[in-house]
This record gives structure tokens, sequence and C-alpha cells, in this order.
């Protein structure tokens, strides 16, 4: 994005004087464009809160052998559909997926698990971390209430190695 502005008149100018972004019009003005650069978006987390999500996605991951992700924005007017296709883009690993989607602008959040993953983390600890992270979005807390709320998920489906006596 450009803008321009009139700062002086023809004859205030010496031709070669002329900068790049200085155009000399043909009714003897001199017009002035900048470059205007527009701001980035804020992001909602620091790089210091990126790795410590990074490391709770992590380590809840390694810990249950379940495919945890996380997915903040937007998630339009049938909320639960969108995240169950964002759920279904893990692929081969959504069977085992937990996703938490958040859309902050919404006020709104939907925990899908896969059919492995459900068999290991019920509905009710699922609208348990819900309600975890609720009250921590409501104090202005939305790196706490994630990583929370992956605490208690994993916690709940537990290691993959008790998972796998269960069925022996």
């Amino acid at each position: 994005m450009a803008t321009g502005e009139m700062t002086r008149t023809a004859a205030d100018v010496n031709p070669a004087e002329i900068e790049a972004g200085h155009a000399l019009t043909a009714g003897g003005r001199l017009s002035i464009a900048r470059r205007i650069e527009p701001e980035r978006p804020k992001l909602p987390f620091s790089p210091a809160e990126l790795a410590r999500l990074d490391e709770a996605l992590t380590l809840s991951t390694r810990t249950t052998g379940l495919e945890f992700a996380i997915y903040l924005g937007e998630l339009g007017e049938q909320t639960r559909d969108r995240a169950e296709q964002i759920h279904a883009g893990l692929g081969d690993r959504a069977s085992r997926g937990v996703l938490i989607a958040v859309s902050p602008a919404q006020r709104c959040l939907e925990v899908v698990t896969g059919e492995q993953a459900h068999r290991r983390v019920p509905d009710r600890t699922c609208n348990l971390a819900v309600m975890n992270m609720v009250a921590s979005f409501k104090e202005g807390d939305l790196i706490e209430g994630l990583i929370s709320a992956l605490r208690m998920l994993s916690d709940a489906a537990g290691t993959e190695f008790e998972a796998e006596g269960e069925h022996h």
C-alpha cells in the first residue's frame, strides 16, 4: 500500500534533487509516494508461550501415543462440524487424534476425539477440560487454559503401555 502527499511546488525543487518515489506532476507540483507497511496481525502467543504449548503437545502425544492437536481460529457457524473437519484433516492419525479447537472471537471451543482416542479419553473428561479452559479463558489466560486441558486429557488417556495392557 502506498500513499501520496503534496509537499512542495515545482518552483521549490531542483529536478536533479528528485529522489525515488518523488515525481514532478504535469501541474508543476512535487508528489511524494511513501510505502506504508501494514501492521502485522498480533499473534496470540509470545515465542516463549508457543514453546511451552509445543512442549505440552509433544509430551501429551509421546506419553499417550495419541495425536494431540490444537486449532486456534474461526470455526464458522457450524462450529462442531468445522472442528470435526479439522480433526479429519489428521488423516490416518485421526482415529487416535484429540483436537482442541478454539475460536476466541466466537467465544467457542470444541474437543474432538477419534475412535481410538475416545476409548481412552471419555466425554466426561473432555467436558471437564472444556470447563477448565473456559475458566482460564475468562481470566484472559489462553495459554494456561490450553496447557491445563492438554494435561487433563493426557492424564485421563494414560500411557500407551497402560492402554496396550487393557486389551490383552
